[in-house]
């Protein structure tokens, strides 16, 4: 006999009616027990694209308006659950408008399964993840794929500053807790472009939680006191960073980002479309909305 599988993390339900928070708890576990009957298939597209199809379907009959502004997208030739894609009864145009007025206008921010590869060769860290606030408040990462983010939880709001070195971060994070820098878990996802911030954060003499995947899931720990991970640094998706964002909000954390497209062709289309490389964004401009909604159900 199988399993059961744990159940959904939701953080911020307090902030939607219950039907609605409901309803987005059922898209992100219909997505994981899509993706659960192919673990460790091999098959990365094709797992994927069953926790698209799963949660989406959930989602088409949801109690609200939704505008999907982070999505499978561009980046991932996706053809459902793309950015702009609209969803829930408050489009349905078999209700009367009045009817469709009734129900909240969101933004929906979703990942319907981080960590394909981990859930294709059956590893542990996939999750199916979504989120959820007031329509016009999530940062919109047209044509950004990449960001370089730092994430803490509550002590590192006033402490941490992206434009500072990790170095100094880390000395401050330590400094404020009454801790010492060889006291801090610091995640960084594994990829050759974070060798040279692993050197420094070792030289630092930080402890570090180095993962292949799983950008959504270290920036949650990192927020979360008590995880055993005290902050995550690095670059990672721009669609997980605004994912993660409405979490960190909700979680009372601390995070920054600042766009890194990786390689000319990224970097023209982020300054085409209107994006600085040099500002920093805070909290409130990745989700300039108190009221979010976050839930993640895990597959491996």
């Amino acid at each position: 006999m199988a399993a059961t599988p744990p159940p959904a993390t939701v953080i911020g339900g307090e902030n939607f009616a219950p039907e609605l928070v409901a309803a987005i708890v059922r898209s992100a576990d219909a997505a994981a027990a899509a993706s659960a009957a192919m673990v460790g298939s091999g098959d990365k597209n094709a797992i994927d694209e069953a926790a698209v199809a799963a949660m989406r379907a959930v989602l088409l009959r949801a109690p609200f308006a939704g505008t999907v502004v982070i999505g499978e997208g561009e980046k991932d030739d996706a053809p459902m659950l793309a950015n702009g894609e609209q969803l829930g009864l408050g489009f349905d145009r078999s209700l009367s408008p009045e009817e469709r007025a009734s129900y909240p206008a969101c933004d929906i921010a979703v990942d319907p399964l981080d960590g394909t590869r981990l859930a294709a060769e059956a590893l542990p860290g996939a999750v199916c993840v979504i989120a959820l606030a007031p329509r016009g408040t999530l940062f919109d990462p047209r044509d950004a794929f990449y960001m370089h983010k730092l994430i803490a939880g509550p002590a590192g709001v006033g402490v941490l500053d992206l434009r500072l070195s990790a170095s100094e971060n880390l000395r401050r994070l330590a400094d404020a807790g009454g801790r010492r820098v060889a006291d801090l878990t610091v995640a960084v996802l594994d990829k050759p472009r974070h060798a040279a911030l692993i050197a420094e954060l070792r030289t630092a003499g930080a402890r570090l939680h180095v993962v292949g995947e799983g950008d959504i899931g270290t920036a949650i720990a990192a927020a979360t006191p008590g995880s055993g991970i005290d902050v995550a640094m690095g670059i990672g998706g721009t669609p997980e960073g605004v994912i993660a964002a409405c979490a960190v909000r909700a979680l009372g954390g601390f995070m920054q980002g600042r766009l890194a497209p990786q390689g000319d062709a990224e970097r023209a289309a982020v300054l085409a479309a209107g994006h600085s490389l040099e500002r920093v964004l805070g909290l409130d401009e990745l989700v300039a909305s108190e009221h979010v909604l976050f839930a993640s159900a895990p597959v491996t």
